[in-house]
């Protein structure tokens, strides 16, 4: 056991699930390549050149490799993490630095690839988050370049709790939950890469846990807490025995979601892969709630073409014949740049010109994109409804109504990610069909804080009153108007801040297929009268702190269920 006293760390819980389990700590990252070390007089500096493209190639194809791997948003990160191995830019300033400056190779790729992640850092917003990936990157090519081990995860004999300052995506993306037992990070926030993917691979985990990483030491036994955030030092007998019997339940759910006496709330499931259908299907959710359709757009130079994209939207369609399936058009811009919707430079692309708004100069991918929704809803029998990204204004709503019913899509709806569209919601769904709450957007402008940005991790929290108030006021426009009002945001996944949701009239939860289970199970233990009082109560509380406590106290099946 830990020589440590009892202590516990508090964090934000990310990933329900308790586990005891001895500490692993990251392996420190690859070194950095001395400054000004140069290659020797008379060597063949191209050759050394090209040893770089050669490096970002490998580099490239292992994390493609790990991708096919993989499913879903793991896949879809490993996949981006791979394109910027071979970015151009970053290539061809690593040898230019060879050939001009006699730069050693790793020491290039090291210089090219900080003058790149800063540029991206000055940016800002979702951009600066990619400075990891660059990050993670550098590492990877240094590595091959001086004939090392490329980052990765500590290799032990027995499952372990990993603790790290931070994760790089594609580290979290690899995760064997057979092995990595719950991950905690001294930074991160709640929605951040580490917090999603973790999330969707039902591994427990706990980020901004402030010193973590400094009071724990390799091998000391912890309790980590995924619901409640916390990371207990050295826990007693009771409290492994306690843990070790919650970890045995298993939880299954029937497909229909309700409450204790009945009010109906349809649990649904987050699709970023046409793969993942089918298994989301067999997972018993009752349709999904957000089809992400980036895939199909992501690391191309242009559009996929018409046919393409029917082929793929026809895949996700399928797999649920009957069952509502909602399409959140293209959301591109911020943390999703592509090629061929390229603009003029943002200071602030959070702030930019990025989901519904990109229509504007680049009409044609929208009337595309709606013509295949439209011929792919015609092919199949689910219930096709099509929402758009970024909505922040009662015309806006107008003009995609407009557009959807061009194609003969009918039942159009906006996500209100912009506290705008919250507090112009009946206005706006005196147009629209339905909204979908995008809860880590809505967090991220209501509170001012970057959700990728551990600084501010503890304002980038859907439990803030704030939060909740503009969530309210969502579904009092969608009463008033008769239009159903959903949450599509990692707060539908979490099990507390669920019976809130519904307390505050939200009528639908679309998650990972991992947190159904879970939902479902409090969800059916409370009735809707409970969800609306302790949503009240969640309302007045002054702080984020204070309505997760005030909620999970008047949540007895949490501790009985171990969330």
């Amino acid at each position: 056991m830990s020589p440590h006293p009892a202590t516990v760390i508090s964090g934000i819980g990310v990933s329900p699930g308790r586990v005891v389990a001895p500490v692993a700590l990251l392996p420190d990252p690859v070194a950095e390549p001395p400054s000004g070390r140069r290659l020797p007089p008379g060597t063949d500096y191209a050759a050394e050149a090209a040893r770089i493209a050669v490096a970002s190639t490998r580099v490239q194809a292992e994390l493609e490799a790990a991708a096919d791997r993989a499913t879903g948003d793991a896949a879809g990160v490993l996949r981006a993490t791979a394109a910027i191995a071979t970015d151009p830019t970053l290539v061809a300033d690593a040898t230019q630095r060879v050939v001009d400056d006699r730069l050693v190779p790793e020491r290039a790729v090291w210089e090219a690839a900080d003058a790149v992640a800063a540029q991206f850092e000055a940016l800002g917003g979702h951009l600066a988050d990619l400075a990891r990936d660059i990050a993670d990157v550098r590492d990877r090519l240094v590595a091959d370049l001086t004939g090392r081990p490329a980052p990765g995860l500590p290799v032990r004999d027995e499952p372990y709790v990993l603790v790290a300052t931070d994760l790089a995506p594609a580290l979290v993306a690899t995760l064997d939950p057979s092995t990595v037992r719950a991950v905690v990070t001294s930074e991160g926030g709640p929605t951040s890469h580490t917090a999603i993917l973790a999330r969707s691979r039902g591994i427990p985990g706990v980020v901004a846990a402030r010193g973590v990483d400094v009071l724990v030491g390799e091998g000391d036994v912890v309790l980590v807490d995924g619901s409640a955030g916390t990371v207990t030092l050295a826990p007693d007998d009771d409290q492994v025995a306690a843990a070790l019997a919650l970890a045995g339940q298993v939880r299954t759910f029937d497909g229909v979601g309700r409450t204790a006496d009945g009010h109906r709330v349809e649990l649904l499931a987050n699709v970023g892969d046409p793969a993942d259908a089918a298994p989301t299907a067999a997972a018993g959710a009752e349709g999904v709630g957000l089809f992400r359709t980036e895939f199909a757009f992501l690391d191309r130079a242009e559009a996929p073409t018409l046919d393409e994209q029917v082929a793929a939207y026809r895949q996700v369609l399928a797999a649920f014949p009957g069952r509502k399936v909602v399409v959140r058009t293209l959301d591109a811009g911020a943390d999703k740049p592509m090629p061929f919707l390229a603009g003029d430079p943002e200071t602030n692309p959070a702030l930019g010109v990025r989901g519904l708004r990109t229509a504007v100069g680049h009409p044609r991918v929208l009337e595309d994109q709606l013509a295949a929704i439209a011929q792919a809803a015609k092919a199949e029998s689910a219930q096709v409804w099509v929402m758009a990204p970024m909505v922040a204004t009662v015309d806006e709503t107008e003009h995609f109504v407009a557009a959807c019913a061009r194609h003969g899509l009918t039942t159009a709806g906006v996500m209100v990610e912009v506290p705008s569209a919250a507090l112009l919601a009946g206005p706006i769904l005196a147009h629209a069909g339905f909204a979908s709450i995008g809860t880590n957007d809505l967090t991220q402008y209501a509170m001012a804080a970057d959700r990728m940005l551990g600084a501010v991790a503890h304002l980038s929290d859907a439990w803030q009153p704030a939060v909740l108030q503009l969530v309210a006021a969502t579904c009092r426009g969608g009463a008033a108007q008769g239009r159903p009002v959903g949450v599509c945001g990692e707060a539908a996944a979490v099990p507390a801040l669920a019976v809130v949701l519904v307390g505050l009239g939200v009528s639908s939860l679309s998650m990972t297929p991992r947190a159904l289970p879970d939902v479902a199970a409090v969800l059916a233990s409370t009735t809707i009268d409970e969800c609306r009082r302790l949503a009240q109560l969640a309302l007045a509380s002054p702080t984020a702190q204070d309505a997760r406590a005030v909620v999970r106290q008047g949540l007895p099946v949490l501790e009985e269920l171990g969330l």
